[in-house]
């Protein structure tokens, strides 16, 4: 190719890019810290900031460094200066610069990248060139380009673009980064300081979103989330492990990942309630029997407190005593911090008896008289202790104790709902439910304050309880949110009803709602097909609109109802889908798995339980409907929709789940029956 070619041109870019990132990286490995700490763990902190650094730079042979480029008409910022030369970005996952300290590549979060996504012929943003960049693996392969400042050129959808999303899936979730639209830009780089709540339907890529948020915030503001920490909270461990590597590979490697089950595990869970126990723990009124309860244990003064100091003896009357303990009452302080409060402010009204008889007591008198054997037995007996798994044990095993907290609060049906119909002997042979672990995190919280984060990330966020949400916002009281979810995929008996009293729950109710309705993943056939349940799962909700160009592949097949083996279509569909480039997915009630992996298994299919990681030669995964929630695969088989209905409490719960398997494919989707199809499918 000659020398002057634009593709030879670009890769040698690359390639002078990837070696600039190679020098960064050894410049940090070379460094010597034995000159610059003051001692072993100043050493030991260095030490883990430099590992740190030298993952960051790691250059992933198979993920482009770039993947965009901007020409600039004037320099940024200096757009009115008359003469102003425009410069040329190129846009990645992370910063590279020379050896002189020039830029190779522009992290696509820094402000000069931000018209990649946002620009367009009728708003070019100074823009004229948009280039995007084609790649095999790790090899730029093809170029494309865009010039927004010319009018004579038409505005035409992108095919790298939709090549890139329609890209066979195999391994975990990919980052967005290079095909991030407008209207997710916006909420990417939303502030910090507000809470954003994103409604979004099957493949409108509101978990990338979301995660692309939490990159975008640790650039622009790393110092404060370095103090603060930020967390991403999903719905199980599979789903974690589908998700865990978007943030790496875009250079954050700090974020730490939970299931709402990780925060509250104070406790144990090996029970399980019935569904309408569960959603009355998970009630937001059992915050309030809560609060009662803990405040139950403070019992006013009913004698003085008499301190002995050497030859002296100090009274503090019961009267202002209980004057004390009101104040600290009405102040509505945690439980656990008033506690600690209390033989402070018994050891002031003592000092300032002192005061008064002519002594001049310090700070150490103080503490001293607040460890004073006579006031430790006062503050024992007013504001005793609370173990926050025994108050809940109490509370779920007696019912006059229950009775007394709940009055006006549950009813006595509700009451009897929720307590434990038989007598548990103590707090260690409990089989605590998921719900009960919830309940003693709000607990736990009234006595001692949770420790909050600067940002959380939750996603699948409409199969929450309130209590749960109460639960998640206490990990982000002084900081913001970004929540995610689709109301049309609620699959829990307490599922949200709505985001404004989700909101409230979470205590974020100034939060700002924003709807994607456009499909980037799930095919246009697919989800016009899906979306016949929305009527039934979610009125009022928009349906998802695929911009997809490529339709994709998309069948229904009966079983024939002669057929003795009805397993047989399944795995022939699955080896059809197979003999195609990607992953595939058999989706099925969660009844039906066993069957179906005897069935695999007889036909020599080799296949993957979820959150195990496809690979080129292990590209099926068996996934049960209850866990399909939030993953893809570029095929997917759906075995038996009305299975998958009555695998649930109750018809609405069911439809919506099969709401969830139904959007799961990238590119295809085969849905078997034997048994005939929900009718609210239609024909």
């Amino acid at each position: 190719m000659p020398s002057d070619d634009p593709l030879s041109r670009e890769r040698a870019h690359l390639a002078h890019s990837r070696a600039a990132l190679r020098s960064m990286r050894e410049d940090v490995q070379s460094l010597d810290i034995r000159d610059v700490t003051a001692n072993w763990v100043n050493a030991e902190v260095l030490t883990r900031q430099i590992d740190e650094r030298i993952k960051a730079l790691a250059d992933l042979s198979h993920t482009p460094l770039f993947f965009g480029r901007l020409d600039y008409l004037h320099a940024p910022g200096a757009e009115q200066a008359e003469g102003a030369e425009g410069e040329r970005f190129y846009i990645g996952r992370r910063h590279v610069h020379d050896a002189g300290g020039d830029p190779m590549v522009i992290d696509w979060r820094a402000p000069v990248s931000q018209p990649f996504y946002r620009a367009s012929k009728k708003t070019p943003m100074d823009i004229g060139l948009r280039r995007r960049f084609g790649y095999t693996g790790g090899d730029l392969t093809a170029y494309e380009d865009e010039h927004l400042s010319d009018p004579a050129e038409t505005a035409a959808t992108s095919k790298l673009l939709q090549q890139e999303i329609e890209r066979p899936r195999v391994g975990p979730m990919r980052d967005i980064v290079a095909t991030i639209q407008p209207e997710q830009d916006e909420i990417v780089r939303s502030g910090l300081g507000g809470t954003v709540c994103v409604q979004g339907g099957p493949g409108t890529g509101k978990t990338a979103v979301g995660l692309h948020r939490v990159a975008y915030l640790l650039y622009a503001h790393r110092d404060r989330l370095a103090r603060t920490g930020t967390l991403v909270i999903g719905p199980n461990a599979s789903f974690l492990h589908y998700i865990e590597q978007v943030l790496p590979a875009l250079g954050e490697l700090e974020v730490k990942q939970a299931t709402v089950a990780d925060l509250v595990a104070h406790v144990d869970v090996r029970g399980a309630d019935e569904a309408a126990t569960a959603v009355l723990k998970g009630d937001a009124r059992m915050a309030e029997v809560l609060r009662r309860a803990v405040r139950a244990h403070v019992t006013l003064p009913t004698e003085q407190v008499v301190v002995v100091r050497g030859s002296r003896r100090w009274r503090v009357p019961e009267y202002e005593l209980t004057s004390i303990v009101q104040e600290l009452l009405d102040r509505d302080i945690r439980y656990g911090a008033a506690r600690e409060a209390l033989p402070q402010r018994i050891a002031h009204a003592v000092l300032v008896q002192m005061e008064r008889s002519g002594e001049a007591p310090d700070d150490r008198v103080q503490d001293a008289v607040a460890r004073n054997p006579a006031v430790k037995a006062a503050v024992k007996a007013i504001w005793p202790p609370v173990d926050p798994a025994k108050l809940v044990f109490r509370l779920l095993s007696d019912a006059d104790f229950l009775a007394l907290h709940a009055e006006g609060v549950l009813t006595e049906d509700e009451q009897e709902t929720i307590r434990w119909a038989k007598p548990v002997r103590s707090v260690k042979s409990v089989k605590w439910a998921a719900a009960d672990a919830v309940l003693i995190d709000e607990a736990t919280d009234l006595v001692q304050r949770t420790h909050s984060l600067g940002h959380v990330v939750l996603d699948e966020a409409q199969d929450l309880s309130p209590m749960q949400y109460r639960a998640v916002g206490r990990r982000c009281t002084t900081g913001s949110a970004t929540v995610l979810g689709d109301l049309a995929q609620g699959t829990t008996p307490w599922a949200t009803r709505s985001w404004e009293e989700a909101l409230a729950h979470l205590g974020k109710s100034e939060a700002v709602v924003e709807e994607l309705t456009a499909g980037f993943r799930v095919p246009t056939d697919v989800i016009t097909y899906a979306s016949r349940l929305l009527p039934y799962i979610a009125p009022g909700l928009a349906p998802v609109a695929s911009v997809r160009e490529n339709p994709g592949f998309f069948e229904v097949r009966a079983v024939r109802a002669a057929a003795v083996d009805t397993t047989a279509e399944v795995v022939s569909a699955c080896e059809e889908l197979l003999a195609r480039e990607g992953s595939v997915g058999l989706i099925a009630a969660d009844g039906r798995v066993p069957v179906l992996a005897e069935a695999l298994a007889k036909a020599g299919l080799d296949h993957l339980a979820p959150g195990e990681e496809t690979t080129a030669s292990a590209r099926l995964t068996l996934v049960p409907a209850s866990l399909a929630k939030g993953l893809e695969y570029d095929y997917v088989v759906l075995d038996e929709p009305q299975a998958v209905v009555d695998g649930e409490p109750d018809e609405r719960t069911g439809l919506r789940r099969l709401y969830v398997t139904l959007t799961r494919a990238v590119s295809g989707l085969i849905v078997t029956h034997a048994d005939a199809l929900p009718a609210q499918l239609g024909d």
